[in-house]
């Protein structure tokens, strides 16, 4: 049994790792990074317990490839999943999953259960559907229970979720489409819930596997991935949780014009649905300290991506990505920067700050030098685990790199270039000195033209071109070509 290792023995381990990702959850959406509306105190618990990061980034602007990143250590410009793949259709009984990981993929999971560490990954997995390469049984993980296929996470009152590979139907619910638009609002908030819940909420399913997970392992070294759906809209949380803030916030309701489900109380339910989350964190936190475990368990916490635009979700409202420029789906900073918070407790300063620069696949190589393992070679992440002990100097990025569909961002030091039309064939990269122009405001392309020159001559070397995810403008296909199109 792999144990956490006396001052004697050498460095001390973590005996166990929890790693709870959010979904869509943005910068400044928790009281720890200085939201003023919504409630999270556990997860600001677990801040107040360690180390916040305030410069740490997402692997991509979006779902699949972020998680890809996380899990395997690669950037965009390397990996195998660089944007969202969608293996069926929206109609009931369409083919779930997203593209797969393939065989063999070398993850942070499968490192560690080769290392003999029990390893259960809950909530949205993404990475690959029903029977494929990609199922997270077949990705390190000994037990998965949750969603499979993103569009299936859509609903938060699915039929089923999967528990490794068979189906798990959940009690009341009955399928229906998880994007709908009314013309205008139902005759009450009793209507609303009446068509859009039913009787098994995922998410607290999830947390009671996550629980139970945790119970059953707690004699040997675990590795818990608790991928949450929270608080990816559609807007759909138990009525209770919405009433327990301020009606006033919504002056209407939201009848379903930018995709997703309708919701009668649209600010409010967003606000519920973080909140949700945040005590499913706590059940979490308190179960570890409950079993004594909690001072040889290094907890992480963070986001796939920053905060949503559609779905009725009100980013303005909340200050999701306060003071910075752009939302999900863009490679913009208020796209990509996402809330990281990690705790173990006697070895990370509990209340500490870090502006070290990292992303999504410094992760992999963190956890495995924190649990002695050696990560698989070529990877693009650096460990940051002399940042979270204070135990050796930290090794810095030259830059970090992402690409996401017709988008490309290079970051190096305080500079960030940026191109957003590549789909266009328009190479024009825009410049940014985040210094002293956070907002990514002024672009200084024209006035730092050597600058400019460094950032893009980086963006060439910092990918290989991907048969499956392919950008024409970049990988040499003319536009007249059929695969170009």
């Amino acid at each position: 049994m792999i144990s956490a290792c006396s001052a004697s023995e050498g460095p001390p381990r973590p005996k166990n790792v929890v790693i709870f990702l959010a979904d869509d959850l943005g910068y400044s959406e928790l009281g720890s990074y200085g939201q003023e509306r919504i409630r999270t105190p556990n997860i600001d618990r677990l801040a107040a317990s360690g180390m916040r990061f305030t410069q740490h980034y997402s692997g991509s602007p979006v779902c699949a490839p972020s998680r890809c990143v996380l899990m395997t250590g690669y950037h965009t410009g390397h990996s195998i999943v660089r944007n969202n793949w969608e293996g069926g259709g929206w109609e009931q009984g369409a083919e779930e999953g997203q593209y797969p990981l393939p065989e063999g993929t070398p993850t942070l999971a499968r490192t560690l259960q080769e290392a003999g560490w029990a390893t259960g990954a809950v909530g949205k997995w993404g990475l690959g559907g029903p029977e494929t390469s990609g199922h997270p049984n077949r990705q390190g993980f000994d037990l998965f229970h949750g969603y499979l296929c993103q569009r299936i996470a859509h609903n938060y009152y699915p039929t089923h979720l999967w528990l490794n590979e068979e189906k798990d139907m959940l009690e009341g619910n009955d399928w229906f489409k998880s994007h709908q638009k009314i013309t205008e609002p139902l005759e009450s908030d009793d209507a609303y819930y009446e068509r859009y819940a039913r009787e098994t909420y995922a998410p607290d399913v999830m947390t009671e596997t996550s629980l139970d997970f945790i119970r059953e392992s707690a004699e040997e070294p675990f590795f818990l991935y608790f991928a949450s759906i929270i608080p990816h809209v559609s807007l759909q949380v138990p009525r209770e949780d919405v009433e327990a803030y301020p009606a006033e916030w919504d002056e209407a309701n939201y009848l379903g014009q930018k995709g997703y489900l309708p919701h009668p109380s649209p600010r409010r339910a967003y606000a519920a649905m973080v909140s949700h989350l945040d005590r499913d964190v706590g059940r979490v936190l308190d179960l570890l300290e409950e079993l004594g475990i909690a001072d040889e368990t290094l907890v992480i916490f963070t986001s796939d991506n920053g905060p949503t635009f559609n779905g009725g979700s009100d980013s303005k409202f909340f200050d999701s990505a306060h003071g910075m420029r752009g939302l999900k789906c863009s490679v913009h900073e208020g796209g990509m920067r996402v809330p990281f918070i990690a705790s173990w407790p006697g070895h990370i300063e509990a209340g500490s700050v870090s502006n070290h620069l990292s992303a999504f696949q410094d992760i992999l190589p963190t956890v495995l030098e924190l649990t002695g393992q050696a990560p698989h070679e070529g990877i693009d992440g650096i460990s940051f685990a002399p940042t979270l002990t204070g135990d050796a100097p930290q090794r810095e990025h030259e830059h970090l790199y992402w690409e996401y569909g017709n988008q490309q961002a290079v970051r190096a030091g305080d500079w960030k270039a940026v191109r957003k039309r590549l789909k266009k064939y328009d190479m024009t990269t825009e410049l940014y000195d985040l210094a002293t122009d956070p907002e990514e405001s002024k672009n200084l392309a024209k006035e730092r033209p050597e600058v400019l020159a460094r950032m893009e001559a980086l963006m060439e070397e910092s990918r290989f071109p991907s048969d499956v995810f392919p950008i024409p403008a970049l990988d040499g296909i003319p536009p007249e070509s059929e695969e170009g199109k």
